[in-house]
């Protein structure tokens, strides 16, 4: 194979490497040999292609959340309306990460233990996850519209947080209907957002083809 095709098949090698190996390890335990020994490549090959184990560790939870990002906005997009969009958003998300665990305590849980560059790196994720309420209902005057988005992304995401954290990431699909009534009743209401929910569960709006995210290119 061409160089070029070689460094990037060992990268991609590398990126999974660290998925399982700080799923297993922590971030603080895992080891620069151990995400080798993972991937199958020596520590040089490491060393080509990144810094050390922060800038490898940022690279793959980069990597695999702009694939869940993306199957996301796929998801929303294919709906006709902005409820049915959240709902099938939420569900994308809940399958792939109890779908591979590891990716999940990597992404959610680990990118705590980085530092600055993991806070850094968890807003970016918060502020493109923000952007499925872009189409949103209007609030009431006096109601600050960004605080309260972001008050239904973060109690989203703490939930999830708490379901990995306790390494019950394959319940994370139960979790769809009551993140969905989260996301929608601050903006239609309970009783619309039970309907519309209800509606969507009906319809089995949703994710069909494989999952995966940590393979896709």
């Amino acid at each position: 194979m061409p160089p070029e095709v070689v460094a990037a098949t060992q990268r991609e090698r590398l990126l999974d490497g660290v998925v399982h190996t700080v799923a297993a390890c922590g971030y603080a335990g895992a080891r620069v040999s151990d995400i080798c020994q993972a991937a199958g490549v020596t520590r040089p090959v490491f060393y080509e292609q990144f810094s050390g184990k922060e800038e490898a560790f940022l690279a793959a939870h980069r990597h695999g959340c702009a694939v869940v990002i993306r199957r996301m906005e796929e998801a929303f997009a294919a709906q006709l309306d902005w409820c049915a969009g959240v709902h099938a958003a939420l569900r994308v998300m809940l399958a792939i990460l109890a779908e591979v665990p590891a990716f999940a305590t990597m992404a959610v849980v680990e990118i705590e233990a980085v530092g600055p560059a993991g806070r850094l790196a968890r807003e970016q994720l918060r502020v493109r996850l923000r952007r499925l309420f872009s189409g949103c209902p209007l609030v009431p005057a006096g109601i600050s519209r960004e605080l309260l988005v972001d008050s239904v992304v973060g109690g989203a995401y703490s939930t999830v947080y708490r379901y990995i954290a306790t390494g019950r990431q394959d319940e994370l699909p139960d979790l769809l209907p009551t993140l969905s009534f989260a996301a929608m009743a601050p903006f239609l209401g309970p009783e619309e957002a039970a309907e519309q929910v209800a509606a969507a569960q009906a319809a089995g709006v949703g994710w069909r083809r494989p999952l995966l995210p940590c393979t896709d290119s």
